[in-house]
């Protein structure tokens, strides 16, 4: 495969001239420009230290890290480019990445050399820069030079065609991060399963390690189960523009309850901080009013918001180093909680700051779960909702609570907004926390519409309270406190001009 290619034409409806007369003069007097040089971004210490973590778990092996490429939305126009996250943690590039790119970790006696392979732009001399749609700098703009890139990583940078002869040359000792270009993988794959042909290991443990584990996946997410300083600074900012964003919906309440379809609205004016703030939202923001709370992951956005609602806001901004936060608000659109709805918002209010106050380098991580669950089966009790009491609630082998919540409290956060999914149970789950590990605390309480099992006045409220915490060395810190969370502080949030 020629990897300068472009993988789509549009030669059934081009209109691009191709006369040589045309090519010499559009490929000519242009005037010099200067290649200024970028001094190293201040992440490019915090990525080698990174690659070097990776380097210690897989001495004598070749890794290869694609960053992805482009996803086709419709015919030929893909979706917003995204860097996959073990590439953009391992390099700092974020969202300046060009697609396609591709970091490569060289085993040596000492560890490993990194290279990273990108596309770089073909000049004014080749018809690449006016004829291709999909790379072409008429098209999308310049791409940065070889040297440019390498200043601001402090990164060996090759010419994306010289990836070629490096995946030819893989081994049984070659392992790729598999899920991040399908393309790429399936290469390294037929490579290596030829060199183990080869040498006779063919089905080997050694061979199934390369093909069947995405084991670069795995210790990727398990590398970032504890943020890094740069990190934690990049979640401060995530969380503090979200808020922001927050403030912009309140701000524009009277024209969202004006509108049929409120909810978009919501979805709209968050979109607007986090373009302007940030990368872009770091998930489809949730904007759900009414009985729309009480489905978890609603993202059509289509309905009203009204007067006497509750709306429930799940949203987060991601920053150009695709750190994201995950808050979520749920706030009275009239300005005050009534009465049944502030009687569960305090309840789930109770279950996150019970949760928080566990929090401490030692426990397990899913001791936050039971600590939020403990509140909400009291609660559910205590109004009648169980059919038994708390305490037989809670045992494994009931769990009638789970009814109106039966999501997880946490989940980790950084680069990803679920991060280090792939990350083995008993570093997860079953894992003990350390300082510098970032989650989400969210508990929350749903009666669906048509819930015959509480009275109807609780019917169609659903309440959700999510904080983003970081572990200290003694105890935890709320990174999204500042973002009003009692019931007083949301009226009052509300109520200002």
């Amino acid at each position: 495969m020629d990897a300068q290619k472009a993988p789509r034409a549009t030669t059934n409806r081009s209109t691009t001239p191709r006369s040589d007369s045309f090519k010499d003069y559009i490929s000519s007097r242009w005037a010099d420009r200067d290649e200024v040089m970028p001094a190293a971004r201040e992440e490019a210490a915090y990525a080698a230290a990174r690659r070097a973590r990776l380097s210690e778990l897989h001495r004598g092996e070749r890794l290869v890290v694609p960053a992805g490429r482009a996803k086709v939305r419709s015919n030929d126009c893909d979706y917003p480019f995204r860097a996959h996250s073990a590439f953009a943690h391992l390099t700092g590039w974020g969202s300046a990445t060009v697609p396609g790119s591709v970091l490569v970790l060289e085993p040596t006696d000492e560890g490993h050399d990194a290279t990273l392979y990108f596309r770089a732009s073909a000049g004014r001399e080749s018809d690449e820069f006016y004829a291709d749609p999909e790379i072409g700098e008429f098209w999308t703009g310049p791409r940065p030079s070889l040297a440019q890139v390498g200043a601001d990583l402090a990164l060996a940078t090759r010419e994306l065609a010289e990836l070629d002869a490096v995946v030819a040359s893989s081994s049984a000792a070659t392992l790729v991060l598999r899920e991040a270009d399908p393309e790429l993988t399936a290469r390294v794959d037929a490579v290596v399963a030829a060199a183990a042909d080869a040498s006779g290991l063919a089905g080997t443990d050694a061979d199934e390690t390369s093909v069947d584990v995405d084991v670069l996946a795995r210790d990727a997410s398990e590398l970032r189960l504890v943020k890094d300083a740069w990190e934690v600074a990049q979640m401060r900012q995530a969380v503090a523009v979200t808020g922001r964003g927050f403030s912009d919906v309140i701000a524009d309440f009277e024209d969202i309850v004006a509108h049929p379809r409120g909810e978009r609205l919501v979805e709209g004016t968050f979109n607007r901080r986090a373009r302007a703030d940030g990368n872009t939202v770091g998930y489809d923001t949730i904007a759900a009013a009414g009985d729309h709370a009480c489905v978890l992951h609603w993202t059509r956005n289509d309905g009203p918001v009204a007067d006497g609602d509750l709306i429930l806001i799940d949203a987060g901004i991601e920053l150009d180093s695709l750190y994201t936060a995950d808050i979520t608000r749920t706030l009275p659109v009239s300005g005050r909680f009534s009465d049944v709805q502030r009687l569960v918002y305090e309840a789930v209010l109770e279950a996150a700051d019970a949760a928080f106050a566990i929090v401490r380098p030692g426990i397990a991580f899913r001791e936050i779960h039971a600590a939020a669950m403990q509140v909400i089966a009291e609660r559910t009790a205590e109004w009648g909702f169980l059919p038994v009491s708390a305490e037989e609630s809670l045992e494994p082998d009931h769990q009638y609570h789970r009814r109106y919540m039966v999501h997880g409290t946490s989940h980790h956060l950084g680069m990803d907004v679920h991060d280090c999914a792939a990350a083995r149970r008993d570093l997860y789950l079953d894992g003990v926390l350390e300082p510098g590990m970032v989650f989400t605390i969210e508990p929350g309480l749903y009666f669906q519409p048509d819930d015959l099992t509480v009275p109807e006045e609780f019917r169609g409220i659903g309440v959700r309270i999510e904080d983003d915490i970081l572990v200290t060395a003694d105890g935890a810190e709320n990174l999204s406190v500042g973002i009003p969370r009692t019931v007083a502080d949301v009226e009052a949030w509300i109520a200002r001009p």
